[in-house]
Formats: structure tokens, C-alpha cells, sequence
């Protein structure tokens, strides 16, 4: 009897934290899409934004190639919002320094989109820690939108 009250006492702890964890994550629709960072093989913010998603729990892939210039072109991403790297993720660009927290809304809204940017290289942007955090601005773009969608200082998300 304490065998079997241990065994589902600690299988339900474990589901409890799986929950916690989903719930906690603003992501509870299953699996994370793998994110693929596109990147110059010479940038090292971009590892550094490749390994905070990662953190996060979504699946990463880093694909390093010196074409980034085209890709981002080919891909559609506007010349004002470019930015070092460009990813791509469940049909969608993340160009920049995209917070997750962003890149979850995202995926739980599925808006009528090309992606989300974050242009330039902002100071304490995820990838980008150090120095005194300054507040910018994550822009939704495509054929027919382009607005502000959310709005960032480090990682914490300020009123738009």
C-alpha cells in the first residue's frame, strides 16, 4: 500500500510540474515549434538569442551561412526592420532579437502574417544583455500589416 501511494504520489507531483511548466511557459498547446536561426558565422549575439530560445524550451536548429543578406531578402523581410539573424519557425520569420514571450503570443494568435522583427540590435534585447536595457518595440509585418505588437525592455514587457 505505501509502495503504491508513493508511485502515484510521485507521478502526480510530476504531472503537476509538467503542467506548472506548460502553463508558466504562455505555451499549452503542445509541442514548441522548432525555430531555425539564421545566422552570419561570424555573429555572436545571434548564438547567444539561438541558446535563449533554446531556454525556453523551443527546439533550435542554427544554420550559419554567409548568404544572410539574400535570405532575408528572398524571405521578405523589409530593409528598415532587418536586423542579424532571421529565423524561421511554424511559418513564420522572427527577424532580430524576437523576445519567446513574443514568439508565443504569436503562435497562440496565428495572425495573418509574414513575422515579427525586432530592427537593429537593441541594448539588453535577449542576446543582447549588458549595458543599460532600453526600451523597443517588436513590429508584426506582412503583405497588408506592419504595427507595433508589442513592446520590451530586457525581457520584461512594458504597455503599448
Amino acid at each position: 500500500m505505501t509502495d503504491e501511494f508513493s508511485r502515484r504520489s510521485m507521478l502526480l507531483a510530476g504531472f503537476s510540474v509538467f503542467v506548472t511548466s506548460r502553463v508558466s511557459s504562455g505555451q499549452a498547446d503542445g509541442p514548441l515549434p522548432k525555430v531555425v536561426v539564421n545566422k552570419d558565422p561570424t555573429c555572436g549575439c545571434c548564438q547567444k538569442w539561438a541558446d535563449y530560445l533554446s531556454a525556453a524550451g523551443f527546439p533550435v536548429e542554427v544554420v550559419a551561412t554567409p548568404e544572410i543578406a539574400a535570405l532575408k531578402v528572398r524571405l521578405g523581410v523589409p530593409d528598415n526592420l532587418m536586423s542579424c539573424h532571421t529565423a524561421e519557425a511554424a511559418g513564420y520569420i522572427l527577424e532580430g532579437h524576437v523576445p519567446a514571450e513574443a514568439v508565443l503570443r504569436l503562435l497562440r494568435e496565428r495572425p495573418a502574417a509574414i513575422g515579427l522583427a525586432v530592427p537593429g540590435m537593441p541594448a539588453g534585447a535577449p542576446g543582447m544583455e549588458g549595458g543599460t536595457p532600453e526600451p523597443y518595440d517588436v513590429i508584426l509585418f506582412g503583405n497588408d500589416v506592419r504595427k507595433s505588437y508589442a513592446r520590451f525592455r530586457g525581457e520584461a514587457e512594458l504597455p503599448l
